[in-house]
Protein backbone atom coordinates (compact mmCIF):
# COMPACT_ATOMS: atom_id res chain seq x y z
CA UNK A 1 0.00 0.00 0.00
CA UNK A 2 1.84 2.94 -0.97
CA UNK A 3 1.10 6.75 0.44
CA UNK A 4 2.97 8.93 -1.17
CA UNK A 5 1.19 12.22 -0.29
CA UNK A 6 2.04 11.32 3.33
CA UNK A 7 5.19 11.66 5.04
CA UNK A 8 6.73 8.33 6.13
CA UNK A 9 5.62 7.02 9.55
CA UNK A 10 8.71 7.48 11.72
CA UNK A 11 9.36 4.35 14.25
CA UNK A 12 11.27 2.91 17.19
CA UNK A 13 11.70 -0.75 17.48
CA UNK A 14 11.91 -1.27 21.55
CA UNK A 15 12.99 -5.22 22.10
CA UNK A 16 14.96 -6.75 19.17
CA UNK A 17 14.57 -10.41 20.31
CA UNK A 18 13.81 -13.47 17.41
CA UNK A 19 10.06 -11.42 15.98
CA UNK A 20 11.58 -8.33 15.55
CA UNK A 21 14.74 -9.57 13.63
CA UNK A 22 12.95 -12.28 11.87
CA UNK A 23 9.63 -11.05 11.61
CA UNK A 24 9.05 -7.54 11.74
CA UNK A 25 12.04 -5.77 10.80
CA UNK A 26 12.20 -8.38 6.97
CA UNK A 27 8.65 -6.83 6.40
CA UNK A 28 9.41 -3.47 7.56
CA UNK A 29 13.25 -3.60 4.84
CA UNK A 30 10.38 -5.23 2.01
CA UNK A 31 8.14 -2.46 2.73
CA UNK A 32 10.26 0.21 2.27
CA UNK A 33 12.35 -1.81 -0.62
CA UNK A 34 9.11 -2.16 -2.59
CA UNK A 35 8.34 1.96 -2.63
CA UNK A 36 6.01 1.95 -0.32
CA UNK A 37 7.95 4.11 1.63
CA UNK A 38 5.71 4.94 4.05
CA UNK A 39 7.47 3.66 7.16
CA UNK A 40 11.03 4.58 8.93
CA UNK A 41 12.93 2.95 11.33
CA UNK A 42 15.31 5.44 13.29
CA UNK A 43 15.52 4.00 16.45
CA UNK A 44 16.76 0.51 18.26
CA UNK A 45 16.42 -0.05 21.74
CA UNK A 46 17.33 -3.42 23.32
CA UNK A 47 19.01 -4.32 26.34
CA UNK A 48 21.21 -7.14 25.74
CA UNK A 49 24.28 -5.66 23.84
CA UNK A 50 24.82 -8.65 21.31
CA UNK A 51 21.28 -8.07 20.02
CA UNK A 52 22.07 -4.15 19.92
CA UNK A 53 25.02 -5.35 17.72
CA UNK A 54 22.56 -7.39 15.30
CA UNK A 55 20.33 -4.45 15.35
CA UNK A 56 23.16 -2.39 14.09
CA UNK A 57 23.94 -4.53 11.55
CA UNK A 58 19.87 -5.07 9.71
CA UNK A 59 19.31 -1.40 10.24
CA UNK A 60 22.58 -0.02 9.83
CA UNK A 61 20.66 3.69 9.97
CA UNK A 62 19.18 3.57 13.17
CA UNK A 63 20.35 4.80 16.10
CA UNK A 64 20.63 2.36 18.55
CA UNK A 65 19.82 2.66 22.64
CA UNK A 66 20.52 0.32 25.69
CA UNK A 67 17.50 1.09 27.33
CA UNK A 68 13.63 1.87 26.00
CA UNK A 69 13.38 5.31 28.21
CA UNK A 70 16.66 6.90 26.75
CA UNK A 71 15.31 6.13 23.43
CA UNK A 72 12.39 8.02 24.22
CA UNK A 73 13.92 10.94 26.13
CA UNK A 74 16.04 11.50 23.04
CA UNK A 75 15.02 10.85 20.03
CA UNK A 76 12.74 13.40 18.45
CA UNK A 77 10.09 13.04 16.12
CA UNK A 78 8.88 9.76 16.44
CA UNK A 79 5.51 8.72 15.44
CA UNK A 80 4.91 4.96 16.97
CA UNK A 81 6.69 2.48 18.50
CA UNK A 82 6.90 -1.35 17.88
CA UNK A 83 6.95 -3.55 21.38
CA UNK A 84 8.51 -6.56 21.12
CA UNK A 85 10.02 -7.18 24.50
CA UNK A 86 8.35 -10.09 26.82
CA UNK A 87 5.11 -9.21 28.08
CA UNK A 88 5.70 -8.43 31.60
CA UNK A 89 7.12 -5.34 30.04
CA UNK A 90 4.66 -4.33 27.87
CA UNK A 91 2.65 -1.76 30.02
CA UNK A 92 5.40 0.17 31.39
CA UNK A 93 6.87 0.99 27.85
CA UNK A 94 3.12 1.42 26.42
CA UNK A 95 2.44 3.91 28.61
CA UNK A 96 5.96 5.73 28.38
CA UNK A 97 5.20 5.82 24.69
CA UNK A 98 1.36 7.45 25.38
CA UNK A 99 2.59 9.67 27.62
CA UNK A 100 5.11 11.13 25.19
CA UNK A 101 2.19 11.06 22.28
CA UNK A 102 3.55 8.53 20.68
CA UNK A 103 0.97 5.62 18.32
CA UNK A 104 2.03 1.87 19.33
CA UNK A 105 2.29 -1.03 18.09
CA UNK A 106 2.71 -3.66 20.32
CA UNK A 107 3.20 -7.64 20.18
CA UNK A 108 0.45 -9.86 21.80
CA UNK A 109 -0.05 -10.44 24.31
CA UNK A 110 -1.24 -6.75 25.11
CA UNK A 111 -0.31 -6.97 28.61
CA UNK A 112 -0.34 -9.77 31.39
CA UNK A 113 -3.53 -8.33 33.34
CA UNK A 114 -6.82 -7.26 33.08
CA UNK A 115 -6.50 -3.91 34.86
CA UNK A 116 -3.28 -2.72 33.02
CA UNK A 117 -5.21 -3.84 29.23
CA UNK A 118 -7.91 -1.19 30.59
CA UNK A 119 -5.39 0.96 31.80
CA UNK A 120 -3.49 1.67 28.49
CA UNK A 121 -6.65 1.59 26.43
CA UNK A 122 -8.04 4.68 28.41
CA UNK A 123 -4.75 5.91 28.18
CA UNK A 124 -4.81 5.57 24.84
CA UNK A 125 -8.23 7.05 24.03
CA UNK A 126 -7.40 9.82 26.50
CA UNK A 127 -4.07 10.75 24.57
CA UNK A 128 -6.07 10.03 21.35
CA UNK A 129 -3.21 7.85 19.81
CA UNK A 130 -3.40 4.59 18.47
CA UNK A 131 -3.04 1.41 20.26
CA UNK A 132 -2.49 -1.46 17.82
CA UNK A 133 -1.86 -5.06 18.82
CA UNK A 134 -0.36 -7.51 16.82
CA UNK A 135 -2.97 -9.92 15.96
CA UNK A 136 -1.43 -11.34 12.82
CA UNK A 137 -3.49 -14.31 12.67
CA UNK A 138 -6.41 -12.98 11.08
CA UNK A 139 -4.02 -12.11 7.99
CA UNK A 140 -2.68 -15.11 7.17
CA UNK A 141 -4.30 -15.93 3.75
CA UNK A 142 -6.39 -19.63 4.90
CA UNK A 143 -7.76 -17.28 7.78
CA UNK A 144 -8.77 -14.60 5.65
CA UNK A 145 -10.18 -17.89 3.03
CA UNK A 146 -12.22 -19.25 6.09
CA UNK A 147 -13.63 -15.70 6.67
CA UNK A 148 -14.39 -14.73 3.29
CA UNK A 149 -16.53 -18.59 3.30
CA UNK A 150 -18.38 -17.29 6.53
CA UNK A 151 -19.62 -13.54 5.82
CA UNK A 152 -20.11 -14.83 1.90
CA UNK A 153 -22.91 -16.76 4.16
CA UNK A 154 -21.78 -20.46 2.30
CA UNK A 155 -22.16 -22.64 5.27
CA UNK A 156 -25.08 -20.53 7.24
CA UNK A 157 -24.89 -19.28 10.52
CA UNK A 158 -21.92 -20.48 12.63
CA UNK A 159 -22.83 -22.94 15.60
CA UNK A 160 -19.58 -24.27 17.02
CA UNK A 161 -16.15 -24.24 16.91
CA UNK A 162 -12.71 -25.99 17.61
CA UNK A 163 -9.49 -24.88 17.38
CA UNK A 164 -6.53 -26.96 18.39
CA UNK A 165 -3.30 -25.40 18.34
CA UNK A 166 -0.07 -27.93 18.22
CA UNK A 167 3.62 -27.36 18.58
CA UNK A 168 6.16 -29.93 19.98
CA UNK A 169 7.63 -27.17 22.56
CA UNK A 170 7.63 -23.28 23.06
CA UNK A 171 8.41 -20.82 21.30
CA UNK A 172 12.32 -20.25 21.43
CA UNK A 173 13.40 -16.89 22.36
CA UNK A 174 16.97 -15.55 20.46
CA UNK A 175 20.18 -17.43 22.51
CA UNK A 176 21.84 -14.41 23.72
CA UNK A 177 19.04 -13.40 25.80
CA UNK A 178 16.97 -16.09 28.33
CA UNK A 179 15.80 -18.26 25.64
CA UNK A 180 13.21 -19.78 27.36
CA UNK A 181 11.24 -16.77 28.97
CA UNK A 182 8.03 -18.20 27.69
CA UNK A 183 8.18 -20.62 30.52
CA UNK A 184 9.24 -18.12 33.37
CA UNK A 185 6.08 -16.68 34.77
CA UNK A 186 8.07 -13.33 35.58
CA UNK A 187 9.01 -12.70 31.80
CA UNK A 188 5.82 -14.22 30.30
CA UNK A 189 2.89 -13.56 32.81
CA UNK A 190 1.85 -17.20 31.84
CA UNK A 191 2.40 -20.15 30.13
CA UNK A 192 0.78 -21.02 26.44
CA UNK A 193 -2.93 -19.65 27.21
CA UNK A 194 -0.71 -15.95 27.90
CA UNK A 195 1.60 -16.77 25.18
CA UNK A 196 -0.72 -18.29 22.11
CA UNK A 197 -4.16 -17.40 23.48
CA UNK A 198 -4.77 -14.26 21.93
CA UNK A 199 -4.28 -15.39 18.70
CA UNK A 200 -7.10 -18.38 18.95
CA UNK A 201 -9.45 -16.35 21.17
CA UNK A 202 -9.64 -13.39 18.40
CA UNK A 203 -10.20 -15.70 16.09
CA UNK A 204 -13.17 -17.49 17.91
CA UNK A 205 -14.42 -13.76 18.58
CA UNK A 206 -14.00 -13.18 14.54
CA UNK A 207 -16.04 -16.20 13.46
CA UNK A 208 -18.47 -16.44 15.62
CA UNK A 209 -19.16 -12.83 15.22
CA UNK A 210 -19.83 -11.72 18.70
CA UNK A 211 -18.09 -12.06 22.10
CA UNK A 212 -18.18 -14.88 24.64
CA UNK A 213 -20.58 -14.45 27.90
CA UNK A 214 -18.84 -17.76 29.94
CA UNK A 215 -15.25 -19.86 29.85
CA UNK A 216 -14.44 -22.79 31.96
CA UNK A 217 -10.95 -23.71 31.96
CA UNK A 218 -8.38 -26.42 32.05
CA UNK A 219 -4.45 -26.57 32.29
CA UNK A 220 -1.28 -28.49 32.99
CA UNK A 221 2.44 -28.39 33.21
CA UNK A 222 4.30 -31.48 32.58
CA UNK A 223 7.38 -30.19 33.64
CA UNK A 224 6.85 -28.54 36.93
CA UNK A 225 10.46 -29.03 38.30
CA UNK A 226 11.89 -26.98 35.32
CA UNK A 227 9.27 -24.64 34.58
CA UNK A 228 6.37 -22.18 37.09
CA UNK A 229 4.17 -21.98 33.42
CA UNK A 230 1.51 -24.30 31.98
CA UNK A 231 2.13 -26.08 28.66
CA UNK A 232 -1.12 -27.76 27.81
CA UNK A 233 -4.49 -25.48 28.09
CA UNK A 234 -8.24 -26.47 26.98
CA UNK A 235 -11.06 -24.13 27.10
CA UNK A 236 -14.94 -23.60 26.34
CA UNK A 237 -15.87 -20.40 25.57
CA UNK A 238 -20.03 -19.74 25.88
CA UNK A 239 -21.29 -16.88 22.86
CA UNK A 240 -24.80 -16.22 22.72
CA UNK A 241 -24.77 -18.68 19.31
CA UNK A 242 -22.44 -21.00 20.49
CA UNK A 243 -19.50 -22.58 21.59
CA UNK A 244 -15.99 -22.55 21.11
CA UNK A 245 -13.62 -25.20 22.28
CA UNK A 246 -9.81 -24.00 22.34
CA UNK A 247 -7.10 -26.64 22.99
CA UNK A 248 -3.24 -25.40 23.10
CA UNK A 249 -0.50 -27.17 23.27
CA UNK A 250 3.44 -27.25 23.75
CA UNK A 251 4.07 -31.02 23.83
CA UNK A 252 2.67 -32.07 20.73
CA UNK A 253 4.39 -34.44 18.24
CA UNK A 254 3.82 -32.63 15.57
CA UNK A 255 3.66 -28.61 15.08
CA UNK A 256 0.28 -27.57 13.39
CA UNK A 257 -3.08 -25.92 13.68
CA UNK A 258 -6.55 -27.62 13.15
CA UNK A 259 -9.50 -25.56 13.22
CA UNK A 260 -12.93 -26.29 12.14
CA UNK A 261 -16.02 -23.63 12.07
CA UNK A 262 -19.69 -25.61 11.87
CA UNK A 263 -22.81 -23.77 10.48
CA UNK A 264 -26.09 -24.82 9.92
CA UNK A 265 -25.47 -25.77 6.12
CA UNK A 266 -22.03 -27.23 6.46
CA UNK A 267 -18.22 -26.92 7.72
CA UNK A 268 -15.11 -25.67 7.22
CA UNK A 269 -12.37 -27.58 8.29
CA UNK A 270 -8.45 -26.36 8.12
CA UNK A 271 -5.06 -28.43 8.69
CA UNK A 272 -2.59 -25.86 8.07
CA UNK A 273 -2.69 -24.93 4.45
CA UNK A 274 -5.34 -27.09 3.58
CA UNK A 275 -9.03 -26.30 3.53
CA UNK A 276 -12.15 -27.73 3.11
CA UNK A 277 -15.59 -27.01 3.08
CA UNK A 278 -18.72 -29.58 3.24
CA UNK A 279 -21.60 -28.46 2.06
CA UNK A 280 -25.20 -30.21 2.83
CA UNK A 281 -27.11 -31.42 -0.65
CA UNK A 282 -30.80 -32.74 0.68
CA UNK A 283 -32.01 -35.85 -1.05
CA UNK A 284 -35.17 -37.89 0.33
CA UNK A 285 -35.38 -39.48 3.23
CA UNK A 286 -36.25 -38.57 7.15
CA UNK A 287 -32.80 -37.97 8.21
CA UNK A 288 -28.83 -38.28 7.79
CA UNK A 289 -28.64 -41.96 8.88
CA UNK A 290 -31.13 -42.74 6.18
CA UNK A 291 -29.18 -41.12 3.17
CA UNK A 292 -31.48 -37.50 3.60
CA UNK A 293 -28.18 -35.34 3.19
CA UNK A 294 -25.47 -36.39 0.85
CA UNK A 295 -22.26 -33.72 1.08
CA UNK A 296 -20.49 -31.52 -1.41
CA UNK A 297 -16.64 -31.46 -0.65
CA UNK A 298 -14.51 -28.39 -2.07
CA UNK A 299 -10.86 -28.46 -1.18
CA UNK A 300 -8.18 -25.55 -1.52
CA UNK A 301 -4.84 -25.31 -0.61
CA UNK A 302 -4.12 -22.05 0.61
CA UNK A 303 -0.07 -21.40 1.30
CA UNK A 304 0.11 -19.45 4.76
CA UNK A 305 3.60 -20.45 6.07
CA UNK A 306 2.76 -21.93 9.13
CA UNK A 307 6.01 -23.47 9.67
CA UNK A 308 7.94 -20.51 9.82
CA UNK A 309 7.39 -18.78 13.17
CA UNK A 310 7.92 -15.42 12.47
CA UNK A 311 5.02 -14.78 10.13
CA UNK A 312 6.84 -12.33 8.25
CA UNK A 313 4.44 -12.89 5.68
CA UNK A 314 1.41 -11.69 7.72
CA UNK A 315 3.31 -8.57 8.57
CA UNK A 316 2.57 -5.80 6.10
CA UNK A 317 -1.13 -6.61 5.99
CA UNK A 318 -1.60 -6.08 9.87
CA UNK A 319 1.20 -2.65 9.39
CA UNK A 320 -1.52 -1.38 6.92
CA UNK A 321 -4.26 -1.62 9.34
CA UNK A 322 -2.10 0.02 12.08
CA UNK A 323 -2.24 2.94 9.55
CA UNK A 324 -5.30 3.19 8.86
CA UNK A 325 -6.46 3.09 12.10
CA UNK A 326 -4.03 5.92 12.61
CA UNK A 327 -5.21 7.86 9.47
CA UNK A 328 -8.93 7.57 10.60
CA UNK A 329 -8.18 8.50 13.96
CA UNK A 330 -9.57 5.27 15.43
CA UNK A 331 -8.14 5.59 18.79
CA UNK A 332 -10.89 2.60 20.39
CA UNK A 333 -10.15 0.64 17.39
CA UNK A 334 -11.68 -3.39 16.70
CA UNK A 335 -8.15 -5.09 17.82
CA UNK A 336 -7.64 -3.21 20.77
CA UNK A 337 -10.68 -3.73 22.40
CA UNK A 338 -10.61 -7.27 21.44
CA UNK A 339 -7.15 -7.78 22.90
CA UNK A 340 -8.38 -6.37 26.02
CA UNK A 341 -10.93 -9.11 25.62
CA UNK A 342 -8.16 -11.53 24.65
CA UNK A 343 -6.58 -11.22 28.44
CA UNK A 344 -9.79 -10.70 30.38
CA UNK A 345 -10.40 -14.52 29.09
CA UNK A 346 -6.83 -15.34 29.41
CA UNK A 347 -6.71 -14.45 33.23
CA UNK A 348 -10.11 -15.43 33.92
CA UNK A 349 -9.74 -18.84 32.48
CA UNK A 350 -6.22 -19.53 34.81
CA UNK A 351 -8.95 -18.56 37.70
CA UNK A 352 -11.45 -20.89 36.35
CA UNK A 353 -8.47 -23.52 36.33
CA UNK A 354 -7.52 -22.85 39.99
CA UNK A 355 -11.00 -23.43 40.91
CA UNK A 356 -11.46 -26.97 40.19
CA UNK A 357 -12.43 -25.82 35.90
CA UNK A 358 -15.59 -23.66 37.81
CA UNK A 359 -17.05 -21.44 34.55
CA UNK A 360 -16.84 -18.12 35.18
CA UNK A 361 -18.70 -15.15 33.46
CA UNK A 362 -16.97 -12.32 30.90
CA UNK A 363 -17.83 -9.05 30.34
CA UNK A 364 -18.38 -8.42 26.01
CA UNK A 365 -17.51 -4.35 27.20
CA UNK A 366 -13.48 -3.84 27.30
CA UNK A 367 -13.76 -1.73 30.24
CA UNK A 368 -15.81 -3.74 32.13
Amino acid sequence: MSHQNTKPLRGALIGFGFIQSKGHVPAYLQRMKDGARDVEIVAVADICEERRNVASEMLPEAQVYTDYEILLEQEEGLDFVDIATPPAYHAAIATAALQRGLHVLCEKPLTTTLEEARSLMALAVEKQRVLFPCHNYKHAPVVKAIQEIIDGGTIGKVRSLTLNTFRNTHAKGVPEWHTDWRREMRYSGGGIAMDHGSHTLYLTFDWLGTYPTAITAKMQNLEPKKYDTEDNFSAVLTFPNGLAHVYLTWTAGVRKVIYTVQGERGAVTVEDDNLEIALMERTDGPDVAQGAVTWKMERRKIASHWMDASHVQWFNSMFDRFQIAIREQDYENRELKEAVLCIQAIVTAYRSAAEGCRELPLSVDPQG
